[in-house]
């Protein structure tokens, strides 16, 4: 390295690819924006003393150059000149450090200053003078050799994928036997007491709430708060820097990719929360950071008539123009990044519909999907949508093309309708029990299309699900106006926690019903990460600005037997493939077995159920039989899979019922497997009951293997 980075030659260099790359020798920096009038690329010491180098080339609207010399560790960001017209979408202001869109790892956090804006903030208008450079992170140039040794995706099929969706801090940052250094990052998610638990409960994917790097937003910090989910992307290669206990020069990316080789090789693929429709700049009043002082009406959606303002089809102030080549580019590089070299297996959208906008309605034909679809790398890992946004016609369950998988709000939506005591009846019950065919089946879809849950990170968890019937996001500081407010939940007659032991026995078995329910549906299932321990955030329901104990995960005061009831299911499933069909339903015959069929519906009665039975909205009561010798799919060798046989019967209702247990030839007997009567779900002894009349307690799941004789 040279003496001093003002004697830095600026070499021409190459217009790709984007970002700052090391080759041994030096750095390129290739920056895209149509509009500026000049770029100056900035590099700091570590005292923070800046310099700033005039990039002389521009190649296709991306300017670049080449520093021998400058390497890896080196922090840098870009001053962009251009004109200052917010009514034509311009918004140029050198005096602001921007962070590169393509930084693969940034350092410093940012701290609340009127200079993070690019308009005076105190009068609303005008270009702001004041330099922002102490007060927003900078990018690192990084070097990415990695001693991978061999690493592979475990590649579990999506029939088999069980989800765990988790946060990063949240997950071991109160973890006794983790160590304190590396309690809520990177490292202690890798940790194998971390890693004992997820093998424990049988989970085989991770789902990680966004890891791009992110930035609190300004409305937060003056209420002492900050954005603790990371729903507020600033950086899409770099990997949040907080995160890492290793240090932010660079390290973080050492660390996140020790972090997925070591779940790898444990037989567990990492799946990104991502967060593409939106950025922390919000809208035009927020931050200028990045993006809205390299390029403002390049990069996002401005309004019609109006773009001094944004389209917002997210709730969070802008919205990312996906209908733009380079933003487009920019999206499809970041996820290729992601799966070549941090080796994740697979992503999840964060309110995808607004990325299928082709102007205002949602384009299942939009650009995106078509490149998605079209591209070797990303095309080939798990792509999971939240398959709604808060614009016209947002919402989307069961209208993204295949390939995709979707949230299935409308599972949720149905499960907690039935166990919060609705009258719903039972008819769409048994499509969300078996895969959702009637969301999925006409495109070609898979039942894995249905990615199944109760709840996850936005909402109330499992526990406070069945103990109040309100929100409480008073700390939130937004007077409880924040967060859902139909949640479709029930109390069992208490608000709030008691001592009374009925009420306790009940609620229990209410969180036992909803995941057995879960594990026990045809899809696949996702966790949400402390619900097996019994978590609580005190009734709030919209965490997302609570980094404390409010969202961490409690591990001194763990409900043993609930972790162990999610483990008996978990593993039953991935025994069990009838409950994990790979094929839908046809509810046809099966053939040499007397009459049953790969799908049949039981009145509490006994006979099958009939057209007034599923337009019976008081009914709570239902059986479903799996046949295990009508499986449609074959092994991988195109074998026939057999599996036992079973029956599911489920009861939501306030009093016992007597059912009839179908007799010959759908079964000669039945042994109990699972009872949410029981703690641990297991029965206290092997318990194998005939066909016939039989009693089943209120608010009860039973499953019961079929018996028959030889």
């Amino acid at each position: 390295m040279r003496s001093s980075p003002d004697e830095y030659e600026v070499w021409p260099g190459r217009p790709a690819p984007l970002g700052a790359h090391w080759d041994g020798t030096g750095t390129n920096f290739a920056l895209w924006s149509a509009g500026a009038h000049a770029v100056d690329l900035c590099l700091f010491d570590e005292d923070g003393t800046e310099h700033r180098h005039r990039l002389q080339e521009n190649t296709h609207q991306v300017w670049h150059g080449r520093l021998p010399g400058v390497g890896p560790g080196q922090r840098y960001g870009y001053r962009v000149h251009g004109a200052w017209d917010p009514s034509s979408g311009q918004r140029y202001n050198p005096a602001k450090l921007l962070l590169d869109p393509y930084a693969r790892a940034v350092d410093g956090d940012q701290s609340l200053h009127p200079a993070l804006f690019g308009f005076r903030y105190e009068s609303g208008e005008g270009r702001d003078p004041r330099d922002s450079a102490p007060y927003v992170p900078r990018g690192v140039v990084v070097r990415d050799a990695f001693p991978w040794d061999g690493d592979r995706s475990p590649a579990t099929p999506w029939s088999d994928t069980v989800i765990y969706e988790v946060h990063v801090k949240g997950a071991t940052i109160r973890h006794p036997e983790v160590p304190p250094a590396l309690r809520g990052t990177y490292a202690g998610l890798a940790h194998p007491a971390f890693v004992k638990h997820l093998q424990s409960l049988g989970v085989t994917a991770v789902e990680l709430l966004p890891v791009h790097h992110f930035v609190s937003e300004p409305h937060l910090l003056r209420r002492g708060l900050t954005n603790y989910w990371g729903y507020n992307t600033l950086g899409y290669f770099a990997p949040h820097a907080a995160y890492s206990s290793a240090g932010t020069a660079g390290q973080q990316v050492t660390e996140f990719k020790a972090m997925v080789k070591t779940l790898h090789a444990a037989g567990i693929e990492v799946v990104l929360d991502v967060v593409y429709n939106h950025t922390a700049e919000g809208d035009h009043t927020g931050p200028t950071l990045s993006f809205k002082g390299i390029d403002n009406g390049g990069y996002y959606r401005l309004r019609q008539g109006d773009s001094s303002r944004y389209q917002d089809y997210t709730g969070c102030g802008n919205t990312l123009d996906v209908r733009r080549p380079q933003v487009l580019a920019l999206l499809m590089d970041s996820l290729r990044y992601w799966v070549t070299e941090m080796h994740v297996d697979g992503f999840r959208f964060d309110l995808a519909a607004a990325l299928a906008r082709s102007l205002h309605d949602v384009d299942r034909l939009s650009a995106f999907f078509d490149v998605v679809h079209q591209d070797p790398v990303v095309s080939q890992v798990k792509l999971i949508a939240e398959p709604w946004d808060v614009g016209p016609g947002g919402y989307q369950v069961g209208n993204f093309p295949p390939l995709w998988t979707e949230w299935n709000g409308k599972y949720r939506d149905t499960v907690r309708d039935v166990w919060s005591g609705a009258r719903v009846g039972v008819r769409d019950l048994a499509y969300r029990l078996t895969g959702s065919s009637d969301l999925y089946r006409s495109d070609g879809r898979r039942p894995f299309a249905s990615v199944n849950f109760v709840t996850a990170h936005d909402g109330f968890t499992l526990a406070d699900l069945v103990t109040y019937e309100h929100k409480l996001n008073e700390a939130n500081g937004e007077d409880n106006r924040d967060g859902e407010s139909h949640n479709r939940n029930w109390n069992c007659g208490v608000e709030g926690p008691t001592d009374d032991p009925e009420v306790c026995a009940l609620r229990a078995r209410q969180v036992r019903n909803h995941l057995a329910t879960l594990l026990l549906s045809t899809g696949v299932p996702m966790l949400t990460a402390g619900d097996e321990l019994g978590r609580t955030q005190g009734g709030n329901n919209n965490a997302y600005c609570q980094d404390n104990e409010v969202s961490w995960l409690g591990w001194a005061e763990v409900d043993e037997d609930l972790r162990a009831f999610v483990g008996r299911l978990v593993r039953l499933r991935r025994e069990s493939p009838v409950l994990r069909q790979e094929a839908f339903f046809e509810g046809h015959e099966v053939a040499d077995t007397g009459g049953t069929r790969d799908l049949a519906w039981f009145a509490p009665g006994g006979a099958q159920l009939d057209t007034g039975d599923w337009f019976d909205n008081d009914l709570q009561t239902i059986g479903m039989y799996l046949d295990g010798r009508g499986i449609r799919h074959r092994d991988p060798r195109g074998r026939p899979v057999q599996d036992d046989s079973y029956l599911v019967q489920l009861h939501a209702g306030a009093e016992p019922v007597t059912v009839h247990l179908p007799g010959p030839p759908w079964a000669d007997g039945y042994e109990f497997v699972v009872s949410t009567e029981w703690a641990t779900g297991a029965p206290p002894r092997p318990t194998v009951v005939a066909p016939g009349p039989i009693e089943v307690p209120p608010r009860c799941i039973w499953l019961l293997r079929v018996l028959r004789r030889p």
